[in-house]
């Protein structure tokens, strides 16, 4: 947290001139308060974990909302132990969450099925024949791909969906009673027209004619939420919300929103890349790249998406289902080693620790390969994951060459999509990192600079991530409201108000080390043989 002069602090606070954003991510639910400069002043999280349940990846509806309210508690705790002070209200307000995925609900609002996350690969049928028909891919994480592939199983519940949304577009609906959602979450449940930043109109249509051949007589533009770029009204926080928030009653409603939207959209404003030929990255249970488009892809890949900026500009997404989550899993392993031996090491230590010990790996893995699928993959034709540790016999095993081999394979499906890009002539100037796989100053992220071949930059607020984007994302909306945005752009705001002084950290490409990279990549894309025997053996 930056160093803030208290009384002011306290002031701003009690006034009601802080945003506040909340986002639900893949393991965290992080809260971050932010004054009238943009700069993080407080913030909370309440762990939680999804579930696989009767083979589908979910996290129950309960869950979301105990999950906020204690997010929303750690955050006033930290608040009133900084300031000494409690947060009675805000100027703005924010949600955002995990992509994709399915929640859909009846006339009467329940839930019909449980949620269907990002992580779910059982859309293939669905995705494909929509890709077919659309022109342009639609990945199986795409709500609309869990939409139809409800309508191909015929399942029960389909003619009684009323309205779907994502998870933020939910939590924001509870909060504010508006079913609504921000161009750049709502790109990952319809395609967007470019020209209108409005779902692609021909497209709806064509989607309820392929509903109704198969018996699904469907109006989807009526389910779908309703679409806002940055900056518009969103609605405000009803009484019903702010209990919810807030259960001592102390919050009071009235608190304006700006448009729910996905942890993408909130990492590309996290690391102000929301103008062409900018990109960002982020890491954590999933990883991702965005690249800003400069025009539209010549041709439809399975490894890409495209999506928006929260301001409706073109994006081309590389979605990998996995990211650092088996890594961390060898933290909590060594960890436990440690504390065996009797030694109480805090576990950011000896996640900085095994980063570090990475920059000593060779620079081609040395034959050591690690694959980080615990779930499906579709980047590489995986339905299905099983995290594996290969090496060759003649390699060495030490710390250094293990450390690099499961960092390159944090990022080795990334960079497969990256090549695809390449291929396509879309250039990145530069690409931001932001995640707490990026605390460690300096090594993921020269590695990252490796496997893209493209410089990499690390901000002081990159391990903010999306709770910090989704509040600034609030404070725009404000500055919106009040006028004093001036009619300024979300790029042009950005750069203005809130990166005009940030300090950033850039790691160039090293030569040997993408040499080395591409080495470990041909080798990984042909130990993909091993993986896809491992999920049909085990």
């Amino acid at each position: 947290m930056a160093q803030h002069d208290a009384t002011a602090v306290r002031a701003a606070i009690t006034t009601g001139r802080t945003s506040l954003g909340i986002e639900l991510g893949s393991t965290n639910i992080k809260a971050c308060l932010v004054g009238p400069d943009n700069a993080p002043l407080a913030s909370g999280s309440h762990a939680w974990e999804n579930r696989l349940e009767d083979g589908v990846w979910t996290y129950s509806l309960d869950d979301v909302r105990t999950g906020v309210q204690q997010a929303y508690a750690a955050l006033v705790a930290d608040v009133e132990q900084r300031y000494g002070v409690r947060p009675e209200t805000f100027g703005s307000l924010g949600v955002s969450a995990m992509m994709h995925g399915y929640l859909a609900f009846d006339e009467a609002g329940e839930l019909l099925v449980p949620f269907r996350t990002w992580r779910n690969t059982s859309t293939g049928p669905a995705a494909a024949e929509l890709t077919e028909a659309f022109g342009q891919n639609i990945p199986l994480r795409w709500s609309v791909a869990h939409l139809y592939q409800a309508v191909l199983d015929a399942e029960p519940h389909v003619p009684q969906v009323r309205s779907f949304t994502t998870l933020a577009g939910y939590v924001h609906e509870l909060l504010t009673g508006q079913h609504v959602l921000g161009v750049g979450d709502a790109s990952g449940m319809f395609p967007i027209d470019p020209a209108t930043h409005d779902y692609d109109a021909a497209l709806l249509a064509r989607f309820d004619e392929l509903a109704a051949a198969h018996g699904a007589h469907l109006r989807i533009a009526d389910l779908l939420p309703r679409v806002l770029p940055a900056g518009a009204d969103a609605g405000t926080l009803t009484a019903e919300g702010a209990a919810l928030l807030d259960p001592t009653g102390t919050l009071r409603p009235g608190v304006p929103l700006c448009p729910p939207e996905g942890d993408a959209g909130t990492g590309m404003v996290a690391t102000n890349a929301v103008a062409p030929r900018t990109g960002n990255v982020s890491a954590g249970t999933s990883i991702f790249a965005m690249v800003v488009l400069e025009k539209a892809l010549e041709r439809v890949h399975h490894e890409i998406d495209v999506v928006t900026t929260p301001a409706g500009d073109p994006v081309a997404m590389v979605h990998c289902n996995n990211g650092a989550s088996e890594l961390g899993a060898w933290v909590d392993l060594f960890g436990e080693l440690t504390a065996a031996l009797g030694h109480d090491v805090d576990r950011g230590e000896i996640f900085g620790a095994l980063l570090r010990a990475a920059l000593d790996g060779q620079a081609d893995g040395g034959g050591l390969l690690a694959y980080n699928y615990l779930s499906g993959e579709p980047i590489t034709g995986l339905d299905e994951g099983r995290p594996l540790f290969v090496r060759t016999p003649g390699s060495r095993l030490d710390l250094a060459g293990f450390a690099r081999a499961q960092v390159y394979g944090v990022f080795a499906t990334l960079s497969l999509g990256m090549r695809v890009l390449a291929e396509e002539g879309v250039t990145v100037d530069s690409m931001f990192a932001h995640g707490g796989l990026f605390r460690t100053a300096g090594v993921a992220q020269s590695l990252l600079a490796a496997a893209v071949g493209a410089p990499v930059a690390v901000g002081d607020t990159a391990a903010e991530g999306g709770a910090w984007g989704i509040a600034v994302l609030a404070a725009y909306q404000r500055a919106t409201a009040d006028g004093s945005a001036s009619g300024r752009d979300l790029g042009t705001w950005l750069a203005q108000e809130v990166f005009a002084d940030a300090q950033t950290v850039v790691a160039e490409p090293d030569p040997a080390d993408v040499a080395g990279y591409a080495t470990y990549l041909d080798q990984y894309v042909a130990g993909l043989a091993v993986e896809r025997a491992a999920t049909e053996s085990i």
